[in-house]
């Protein structure tokens, strides 16, 4: 199955979750996977293709040099964590995407920055002017002093509201899982769901919770509400792991599709 709605996408938000980045043990930074991630979309951007990434990662990165073996449950622990973390996450990627002579920039954003009215024109302006000037903006929930997305581990959320913000034609997920299974994925005789055309077919699925490394704060049900917002929206939304991101990107049968236009 050839997807050419994915190779026509011209403006693409990725966001990556905080397990893809940290592994399966979820102390540190996986630097390997920061290259694989900056790889892609410098092949993109080759394109002539503008792409924003939303990540994940800042509390996760913030761990080991923390001497943190699990993620921190109080508040206080997952700001400090973030705040160390999200200088070491910034940092690494700008390493990774210098070796492909691309400049990155890093925007941290709040729920309430891209859905207020009077705060989304100056994040909307910032990021038109730094894709104007061939910047790949990497987005990052502001941790370190909100509190409400914390709890929620929203930024599947946060990537849908970004993708609606810049009119983006495509936005992916990319998650610890492969794609939409109709049962957990590890379960005997799941199937993966290869395109959804309109989110009422889920209904029989049983729809997953948090990943499999502990790492991160969302799961199966944030990414359909972030496919419902986009959709909605005019995006379409591709969900898939770091391994098959680069073959669905290029249209091969990998991941799941979510159509625009596929709430009803």
């Amino acid at each position: 199955m050839s997807n050419e709605v994915l190779t026509r996408a011209n403006r693409i938000v990725i966001k990556v979750g905080s397990s893809t980045l940290t592994g399966s043990a979820g102390t540190a930074l996986d630097v390997a996977a920061v290259a694989s991630l900056v790889s892609v979309v410098a092949n993109l951007k080759a394109q002539n293709k503008e792409v924003v990434i939303v990540t994940s990662a800042a509390i996760a990165a913030g761990m080991a040099p923390l001497g943190l073996s699990a993620r921190p449950t109080d508040l206080a622990t997952q700001q400090a964590a973030a705040s160390v973390g999200q200088g070491l996450l910034i940092a690494k990627y700008t390493e990774e995407f210098s070796k492909h002579s691309i400049v990155a920039s890093q925007v941290l954003l709040t729920g309430d920055e891209v859905e207020e009215a009077s705060k989304r024109e100056n994040a909307q302006r910032t990021l038109f002017r730094l894709l104007e000037l061939g910047v790949v903006p990497i987005i990052n929930e502001n941790d370190s002093v909100v509190t409400e997305e914390i709890r929620m581990g929203d930024n599947d959320r946060l990537a849908a509201l970004v993708s609606q913000l810049i009119s983006a034609n495509l936005l992916v997920l990319v998650s610890d899982v492969d794609a939409l299974y109709d049962a957990p994925p590890s379960q005997v005789g799941a199937k993966r769901v290869a395109k959804v055309n309109s989110l009422s077919e889920l209904g029989n699925f049983q729809i997953g919770g948090v990943g499999s490394s502990g790492v991160g704060s969302g799961g199966m049900v944030t990414k359909i509400q972030a496919a419902e917002i986009a959709t909605k929206n005019g995006a379409t939304m591709l969900l898939t792991n770091l391994a098959s991101l680069s073959k669905a990107l290029a249209g091969e049968d990998f991941g799941t599709l979510f159509l625009a236009g596929t709430n009803s």
